[in-house]
Order: C-alpha cells, then structure tokens, then sequence
C-alpha cells in the first residue's frame, strides 16, 4: 500500500514539480533559499498526499499546498533580519554578442512582483501560467468574480511598481 502510494506521488510529482520552483522563484531571491523553498514545498506535499481525494486536479492541489507553504514561510522569514545577497556584488562578464533585454525584464518583473501582498503574487504567478479564472479561484479559495477584481488591482499595482 504504502510502495503504491509512494509510486503514484513521484509520477504525479515528477510530472508537475515545475509548479514549485516557479512558486520558489517568486518567493525567493537566491539560489539556496530557493532550493530550502523547493524542499519544504515536496515535504509539504508527500505529507498532504494521503489527504489528497482527487476531488480536483493534482496540479491545483499542488498549487494550493505549495503556495500555502511558500506563503506561511515568507512570513516566517519576515520576521528575520535581513542580508545582502553576495551575488549581488559579483562581478559578472558578459559576451558582446548576448542580448539580456529579455532577461533584464524578467528581473524586472520579478522584482515587482516581489513588492506584492502574499495573494497578489500568487494571483500574478497563477496568471502568468495562463490559469483559467476558475482555476485561480478554486486554488486560491475565493470567487472567480473576486479572483478577476483582485487579479485587475495587482496588474494595476504591477504598473505602478514598473512604470512609477
């Protein structure tokens, strides 16, 4: 029982695991907390797993537990001091040929998004995995009506952020 379970969550693990490290990139700003995210996001998910009824996909579960993690953790972190990432600081060579323009924006975005309440982030981050509304809704536990409100105030707020 326990081998069959084991298998049937690394299948549907393996298929999905992508959802948590795009959570991890928009939850984290370096490498070593984003992989500590990734790792408490699996636990999160092997733990929940026996709970898991398939009332809906596996991936809106997923979603679901791991922003939840993500969300929980952030929190927590708030509370600790914080530090300059050293890579910050490092020096980098790039090649002439290498265009960054679409990298640069990323970053960009990415930086706004971390200026974003908790569900505002996982409002965008859902959006930008081109979620349904009602997708969005039943993973974040709000109506689709308030999910497409919310989701108008954070591009707003994104806006704003980019283009002060």
């Amino acid at each position: 029982m326990q081998k069959d379970l084991e298998t049937r969550f690394l299948s549907d693990f393996e298929t999905n695991q992508n959802i948590a490290h795009k959570i991890c990139r928009i939850y984290t700003t370096n490498k070593d907390a984003h992989n500590d995210l990734f790792q408490e996001i699996t636990i999160q998910l092997w733990k929940n797993y026996p709970k898991f009824r398939g009332d809906s996909k596996f991936s809106t579960w997923m979603y679901r537990v791991a922003l939840n993690t993500a969300i929980s953790l952030y929190r927590k972190s708030t509370r600790r001091i914080k530090t300059q990432d050293i890579s910050d600081f490092a020096y980098k060579i790039k090649g002439h040929e290498y265009d960054d323009t679409e990298e640069k924006q990323l970053a960009s975005l990415y930086k706004a998004i971390h200026h974003l309440n908790d569900i505002d982030k996982a409002l965008i981050f859902l959006y930008l995995e081109d979620k349904p509304y009602k997708e969005i809704s039943e993973t974040l536990g709000i109506t689709s009506v308030n999910a497409r409100v919310k989701m108008n105030r954070a591009k707003e707020k994104l806006k704003n952020i980019l283009n002060p």
